[in-house]
């Protein structure tokens, strides 16, 4: 006998410490896929979520690799006769701390201060992980639904052998609806549905004048020094207003959403004074228009300066793709864009980076009532949003193809202020119960709608 919405409710509640205090063990695990030092914790870190799985009744517990990637976690419980099965997806890798001296209190030790729990991957993704645990234990031995859970070890490096693991084990991971923990919600009390994500390329550029540096006052004013040509160059991939002014790369309409000029500012750290770049609403420039950034310059420091003209400065740029765009043809569009643009014949060196594809979910159809459904009981009554999102998830678009039967839900756990990547990284507690909740209500939903 499968239990009630209110019964549901009542169980998340009981289950909440025991899935924080699990989350917490799992966040004091340092498994940092960027830095090859912490391949044993990331290691470790699989070993411990493998065990939470098993300890909840997962018979069908395995870690797997592929491609000679970082270890995920697959564990498995079989449908109930007729009824759907639901990958649950979450990552148990992290990003790495950066400066310590920016955090309020040691990154790999969750501490409560406030509304959040703040942490390295308390949110970003171990409290995916968490949110799964949580509406697989409130739910106990009458699961309505199947379930597969897939939490992978190096998202935070671009999920290099995703596509490989899910083609080498697609029918292990086999799914009638796929919920990817990855994303957030549009505020604190207001959920969200993620419908559409900018896709991601990169790339170094280098230009040289010189085969070696010379005299300033000497030859200033004749030959141009790399920095100046490097500055012109990166000037012309944006207009006056500030909108990418790369040709060939794909924009499009965006939700009508309100996205106010005080929340902006707070949000982003935007300085006084500062003013937005682009044209079109808030909203399509950060989900439906394409973004560049540079994002990395090397040139000589300021501390090291002599009179001597540059011969030779390298730049790292960053481009989000909008919904509708192709990355190997943006990554075209880029090269020739820079190749046109370098001033005064200089030396132009492209070197492409990494491709990730953006993605536009049709939100539509018996799945996503069923998640709707569930936000709005969670949330006691409040209507969830169909927000995109200004960053990228490329691995949603190898779910989409490797499953293209499957309704792909794009969930999570983030809010605004939540720092994902930054310092002070924090989770909020009271949103984080309702994240749980949802998810066991949708469970109980899709076994209704798909059954």
């Amino acid at each position: 006998m499968t239990k009630t919405p209110d019964q549901i409710r009542a169980a998340v509640r009981d289950v909440m410490p025991s899935v924080r205090a699990d989350l917490e063990a799992l966040v004091r695990i340092p498994s940092v896929s960027a830095d090859p030092a912490r391949a044993g914790d990331v290691r470790r870190s699989a070993e411990a979520t493998a065990e939470l799985f098993r300890a909840e009744g997962f018979d069908d517990v395995q870690i797997l690799t592929a491609a000679g990637g970082a270890p995920a976690v697959v564990a498995r419980r079989p449908a109930p006769a007729g009824a759907p099965t639901v990958l649950l997806y979450a990552h148990h890798d992290v990003q790495p701390v950066g400066d310590p001296a920016d955090w309020d209190s040691e990154p790999f030790e969750p501490t409560e201060r406030g509304e959040r729990l703040y942490a390295r991957g308390a949110a970003d993704d171990k409290a995916g992980i968490a949110a799964h645990l949580a509406a697989i234990r409130a739910h106990g031995d009458e699961l309505p639904v199947g379930i597969t859970v897939l939490v992978e070890g190096e998202e935070e490096v671009g999920s290099p052998t995703l596509e490989a693991f899910l083609d080498q084990h697609q029918g292990l991971l086999a799914a009638d609806v796929i919920v990817i923990a990855d994303s957030g919600n549009w505020d604190i009390g207001e959920p969200a549905l993620t419908t559409s994500l900018r896709g991601l390329v990169d790339c170094f550029v280098e230009v040289r004048t010189l085969d070696h540096g010379v005299h300033s006052g000497m030859w200033g004013g004749v030959v141009p020094d790399a920095v100046t040509v490097m500055v012109r160059l990166l000037a012309s991939l944006h207009d006056d207003a500030g909108n990418v002014a790369v040709e060939g790369l794909h924009a499009g309409p965006a939700a009508d959403v309100d996205y106010p000029m005080d929340r902006i500012r707070a949000e982003s750290g935007l300085a006084e004074g500062v003013e937005l770049i682009g044209s079109g609403s808030v909203v399509e420039r950060l989900w439906t228009k394409p973004a560049i950034a540079t994002i990395g310059f090397d040139a000589t420091r300021t501390a090291d300066a002599s009179n001597t003209l540059i011969p030779t400065v390298k730049a790292k740029l960053s481009v989000r793709l909008a919904p509708g765009d192709s990355s190997k043809a943006a990554m075209e569009r880029l090269r020739e864009h820079l190749e046109k643009h370098v001033p005064w014949g200089a030396q132009l060196t492209f070197t492409a980076g990494e491709f990730g594809e953006p993605t536009q979910i049709d939100a539509t159809g018996p799945a996503y009532d069923a998640a709707r459904a569930a936000f709005r009981d969670a949330w006691d009554g409040v209507e969830p949003v169909d927000m995109g999102v200004g960053g990228s998830i490329p691995f949603i678009a190898a779910f989409n193809e490797a499953f293209p039967d499957a309704a792909v839900l794009v969930t999570g756990v983030e809010d605004p202020d939540t720092r994902a990547h930054g310092a002070n990284e924090g989770l909020h507690l009271a949103e984080f119960e309702r994240v749980c909740l949802a998810e066991a209500l949708l469970l109980h939903n899709l076994a209704e709608a798909l059954g």
